[in-house]
């Protein structure tokens, strides 16, 4: 009696679930991508290592006999050199956090307010909603910049608008006092303890780290939430589309409120989606760069300059390419790191018995007796 392995034909062995005629197959149609991503993504950012280790000046190119290795000295300048290069990159670090901080979540609810009201039955017209709501994402970045420009000028629309009020609006891209210590200001704090003005990170002291966005980085904030949040509506769509019926209707049954629908039965849901949005949202935070360079060109004085915008200004009109390197290689430890973080933030656990007590159904409501096991 033959056995399985005597009617297998050589090339037809199985290795790990997959024969080698499969296995070839595969790779073969794979390899134009990975060719791909071997030559413009991986090689280039090889090659930017080399260049934030190394001492290259931008003639030649960089693995000439000419160009020295640096180790770290790059990197520490901009982390530790106690010079203008540690405060130009601690300013860009703290504009950025701010962005982030603000532009991140702001988005994400009301991407995903969107999401839910465009996704009611109820509502007519919904796809004309849609389009409205998302149109802003597909329109260039530039031409949003040149706009915002125009609207947030001295006598620009938002002024104009502000004037209705009795409020006499800022030259928004002029205007590079931190909107935090203005508020403060107009309550009379017109400097910081000492402990926060004497003491500094990266160069910029903590009372200008807590002191909020400039009011020009705080028009550029206004503009990434309104042109992102179409985009991850979309997202937040298609993630509510695919969700069960069935157990939103067996809540209602339960007397469960709007609000407890919500946030026990649908948010819980959503949080893949979440994740996604949240990472990408956080990805482009960290990368802002051309809505700067079209707009701010990091003024006035500083305050809307980003690590991504600092990296091109030090490496291509300044000629230090290592530092500039260093500082695309420090953003992206950054952006590794919170995406870690927002990983272990959102991950699944198990629901706590205090939590359940949260939600409790409606006894009324139910057609069984809620004396009984059932």
């Amino acid at each position: 009696m033959t056995t399985l392995a005597s009617r297998t034909a050589p090339g037809r062995r199985h290795h790990g679930g997959v024969n080698s005629g499969q296995s070839r197959s595969g790779w073969l149609f794979t390899a134009p991508t990975l060719i791909l991503l071997g030559l413009f993504l991986v090689i280039p950012i090889l090659m930017a290592l080399w260049v934030s280790l190394s001492d290259w000046n931008g003639n030649g190119s960089p693995f000439t006999s000419r160009v020295n290795f640096v180790g770290l000295e790059n990197f520490g300048s901009v982390l530790t050199g106690n010079g203008l290069a540690e405060q130009d990159f601690g300013e860009s670090l703290r504009n950025n956090a701010w962005y982030v901080l603000l532009v991140v979540p702001i988005q994400t609810v009301i991407a995903l307010f969107l999401a839910m009201l465009v996704n009611r039955q109820v509502l007519r017209g919904r796809g004309i909603f849609r389009t409205a709501f998302y149109f802003p994402s597909v329109t260039s970045s530039v031409a949003i910049t040149v706009l915002w420009l125009f609207l947030f000028s001295q006598s620009g629309a938002i002024n104009n608008v502000l004037s209705w009020v009795g409020i006499n609006g800022p030259n928004w891209f002029n205007e590079p006092s931190g909107i935090i210590q203005d508020g403060l200001a107009g309550l009379g704090v017109k400097s910081g303890p000492a402990f926060l003005t004497g003491n500094s990170f990266l160069g910029v002291s903590w009372w200008d780290w807590i002191g909020g966005p400039s009011v020009a980085m705080t028009a550029l904030i206004f503009m990434a939430i309104f042109t992102t949040s179409g985009t991850f509506m979309l997202l937040f769509i298609a993630a509510l589309q695919n969700l069960s019926g069935e157990v939103q209707e067996a809540a209602m049954v339960d007397g469960a409120s709007g609000w407890q629908r919500f946030r026990f039965v649908t948010l819980p849901q959503l949080r893949p989606t979440l994740f996604t949005v949240l990472t990408l949202g956080l990805i482009g935070g960290w990368q802002i760069f051309d809505q700067i360079y079209t707009g701010t060109q990091g003024g006035p004085a500083g305050t809307t300059t980003s690590p991504a915008y600092l990296s091109y200004s030090t490496a291509f009109q300044n000629q230090n390419w290592g530092q500039g390197a260093a500082i695309g290689f420090i953003v992206f430890v950054i952006i590794v790191l919170f995406t870690i973080l927002q990983r272990v933030v959102l991950r699944d656990r198990k629901v706590s018995r205090r939590r359940m007590r949260l939600y409790q159904p409606n006894p009324a409501t139910r057609d069984i007796p809620t004396g009984g096991d059932a």
